[in-house]
């Protein structure tokens, strides 16, 4: 199984919605498809 690659664009948009803290990391991952600590190392 390969990794998934994610573009920069991608990785802004959701970097930039958790950093509004209007919603939890759960709520963005699962919106988003990608794994929360996924997101928790983005930001």
């Amino acid at each position: 199984m390969r990794r998934k690659k994610f573009k920069a664009g991608f990785k802004a948009k959701v970097t930039l919605e958790t950093a509004k803290g209007e919603k939890t990391l759960s709520q963005i991952s699962a919106r988003y498809g990608v794994h929360p600590n996924v997101v928790s190392r983005w930001k």
